[in-house]
């Protein structure tokens, strides 16, 4: 029964991560990037501070992290959260749950720079295999340099290539930290910073806001953010990391079949194919084959 409830929250996470890029597709419909930011975080910030309070967990970080706080304000929940919901002005979102897809091999180059980790040849083959697929998925796309839906895809890279540094800097310096800790006040912050700078800066028409987006903007900020963290940080103790990274593989997968299907796209046999092979490819950079290698070598 224990193995099935696992089983079962594993799949609540991938369903949660998946549709949270059609949550953002419909948010930004009728409302502006910086506003739509905004308004998910200052939802969500009224659960994580009831939480935090019922177990007890301290809302501030030490005081020998302030600038570890502000890093994380910044860069983990401010700048990306706002790249991302620009992008997917220009990008569809099941796409953008592939480039964002490329956040764990992110993270396996900053620690390999950061932390002196040793990257293994097969990692080296996923990763060139999962980014030359999604070149040719770029490609197929028709996105380059002169096309406007170039710069929502180096949005949504830019957004993956900081959680992926503010993953490895926690790492360094926060692993001490509470999680509870760690989302809590950072996101009340950036949620009050991203709706002001959205007000100032966007002048969003409230009146103009469709029922569709209130609906998905109340879902990014209950379930995506509030309920897949819970879900995601309660199997974080009940599974091996490498098995649990594969919710990033998975996702997209959810990501692209919600978003063809809102969206009205169909899915070509190239996309299909180059997809499955950029997940393959990050996949591989996952499992430690050398280790099992040297393992199942014989000892002489």
């Amino acid at each position: 029964m224990k193995g099935l409830v696992t089983a079962l929250l594993f799949l609540v996470v991938c369903i949660s991560w998946g549709t949270t890029w059609l949550g953002i597709k419909i948010a930004v419909e009728t409302v502006p990037p910086l506003t739509a930011s905004g308004l998910r975080f200052l939802i969500a910030f009224p659960l994580f501070l009831g939480f935090a309070l019922l177990r007890g967990e301290p809302l501030l970080f030490p005081k020998a992290r302030l600038g570890f706080f502000v890093f994380v304000t910044l860069c983990y929940f401010s700048l990306p959260y706002y790249l991302l919901n620009y992008g997917e002005l220009q990008v569809s979102s099941g796409l953008t749950a592939l480039l964002f897809s490329c956040m764990p091999v992110f993270i396996l180059i900053f620690s390999a720079i950061f932390l002196r980790e040793r990257i293994h040849l097969s990692q080296v083959v996923g990763i060139a295999i999962g980014f030359g697929s999604l070149f040719m998925i770029l490609r197929g796309q028709g996105l380059s340099l002169a096309h406007s839906g170039f710069a929502g895809v180096l949005a949504i890279l830019a957004a993956a290539l900081m959680h992926a540094l503010c993953y490895v800097v926690t790492k360094q310096r926060g692993a001490r930290i509470s999680v509870i800790t760690y989302n809590t006040l950072p996101i009340g912050l950036a949620g009050l910073m991203l709706f002001s700078a959205g007000l100032g800066l966007e002048q969003p028409d409230f009146s103009g806001i469709s029922a569709e987006s209130w609906w998905a903007l109340a879902y990014l900020g209950l379930c995506a953010s509030v309920g897949g963290f819970i879900v995601y940080f309660f199997l974080l103790k009940r599974l091996s990391p490498v098995v649990l990274s594969f919710v990033f593989i998975i996702f997209p997968v959810f990501a692209v079949l919600i978003g063809a299907w809102y969206e009205g796209q169909a899915i070509s046999r190239d996309f299909a194919l180059y997809a499955a092979t950029l997940l393959a490819g990050f996949a591989l950079t996952k499992l430690p084959l050398e280790r099992l290698a040297e393992r199942l070598a014989p000892r002489g």
